[in-house]
Formats: structure tokens, C-alpha cells, sequence
């Protein structure tokens, strides 16, 4: 009896010993994958540049006319990290168009893979366009047909924005939405629209007559392509 107790008492310490070995081992390997999605996470959240595809709707864009083009979902790239970024972006974007092309923002958080998109343009199809050059017609301010898919894109700028900013600013865009009715091609347009933004946001503008991906263009380089703004404490 003596014998058997001292061989189960052997057995029982070597396969305690192999369970505490492994358990050492398991918390070894959890902490080090989770180190490796720390990093990812934080190599994801620096830059999303969003892939986008028509998405679903969503209460955070001012209603139009096609609601389900509003909120979508982007892919990120990474790009290079920076302590200076803000959590929030205003990302503002040229396409190709039939004539002379669209401008329009991106926004939303740099750590999520869905943006919001707002621009002006006409309500409606060829007519409202040929006759907005003459005299204002209705307009809509959500996504636009071409503003989801990144093949059209012809310029992009990014600006980067704090929380507390980043509030402030996406409550003036959805304001601008809510309050501009008409468009015009002279005067109310697509880069008229989005410069009211980028003033909001302090940055300086270019006169608004110009093709829109010159327009964003010149925006950056009137702003030394600068990544971050900071609003002013009374706005």
C-alpha cells in the first residue's frame, strides 16, 4: 500500500507540475498577442484612408434624397503613426465627374471604419444641373453618385481634429446641410460648400470658382499641408 501511495503521489506532483507548466506558458502567449493587437490597434488608428462601398443609413447625416449613401463602410491603410493626430478627421476630397468634377468631405473617427460624407450638388439628375447654371435649383447635401468609390478620387486632404473639436465641427456640418437648400453653379456649389468648412475649422480658402480638384489642391498648399487644427476657444 505503501508503494502504490508513493507512485500516485508521483504522478499527481508530475502532472500538477505539467499543468502549472502550461498555465506559465498560456500567460506568455496572451500577454505577448495581446501586445501584438495593442500595436495593431494602434497602427490601425493612426490613418485610416477608407476604402468605401455604399453602406446603410444612419441618423448622423442630414437627410437627402438618397439616405442609404450617407454613413459607409471604409477600409484602413496604415500609414506612418504621429503623436500630434487627433482622434477625428475632416477629409476634404475631389472626383472625376461628366463635366468639370465634384468636391465634397469625408469625416468621422480615425479609429472606426465607417465615415460620413456631405457635399452640395443638385437635386436630381441632368436637368437641375444645366439649369443651376442659370438660376438656383434644389439641392441635396449627402453623398453624392461617385463620392463612395476611391477611383473617382482625384485629391485628398485630411486635417486631423481633438474630441472636444471634432464636435464642433461635425455639428457645423450637419448645420451647413440642414441650411443650404439651393445650388448654383457660380455662387452656392460644391467648393463654396466645402470651404465654409475648411473657415470654420480656421483654415485659410482659395476663391471657390475653380475645378474642384484644383480647389482641394490649393486648399492644402494655402495651409502648408498642415495634418491638425485647433479651433478657437470662443467657437
Amino acid at each position: 500500500m505503501a508503494k502504490a501511495n508513493k507512485k500516485s503521489t508521483g504522478v499527481l506532483f508530475a502532472v500538477g507540475a505539467g499543468i502549472f507548466a502550461a498555465c506559465m506558458g498560456l500567460g506568455t502567449g496572451s500577454g505577448r498577442a495581446e501586445q501584438l493587437v495593442a500595436n495593431a490597434d494602434r497602427q490601425q488608428q493612426d490613418s485610416p484612408r477608407p476604402s468605401v462601398k455604399p453602406g446603410v443609413t444612419t441618423a448622423a447625416i442630414a437627410p437627402s434624397e438618397t439616405p442609404s449613401r450617407s454613413r459607409v463602410d471604409a477600409k484602413p491603410v496604415r500609414r506612418a503613426a504621429t503623436s500630434v493626430r487627433g482622434p477625428y478627421y475632416v477629409d476634404f476630397r475631389a472626383r472625376t465627374a461628366a463635366s468639370y468634377g465634384h468636391a465634397f468631405v469625408w469625416y468621422g473617427k480615425t479609429s472606426e471604419r465607417q465615415v460620413e460624407v456631405a457635399g452640395l450638388h443638385p437635386k436630381g439628375d441632368t436637368l437641375p444641373y444645366v439649369l443651376g447654371h442659370l438660376m438656383w435649383v434644389p439641392s441635396e447635401t449627402g453623398a453624392s453618385y461617385g463620392d463612395l468609390d476611391v477611383q473617382y478620387l482625384t485629391a485628398s486632404y485630411r486635417v486631423y481634429l481633438s474630441e472636444p473639436d471634432a464636435k464642433k465641427v461635425f455639428a457645423y456640418i450637419k448645420h451647413l446641410q440642414a441650411t443650404s437648400p439651393v445650388w448654383n453653379a457660380e455662387t452656392t456649389n460644391c467648393t463654396a460648400f466645402i470651404g465654409q468648412i475648411a473657415a470654420f475649422m480656421g483654415l485659410k480658402t482659395p476663391f471657390h470658382l475653380m475645378k474642384p480638384e484644383e480647389y482641394v489642391n490649393q486648399l492644402k498648399a494655402m495651409n502648408g499641408g498642415r495634418q491638425t487644427v485647433q479651433l478657437a476657444a470662443d467657437q
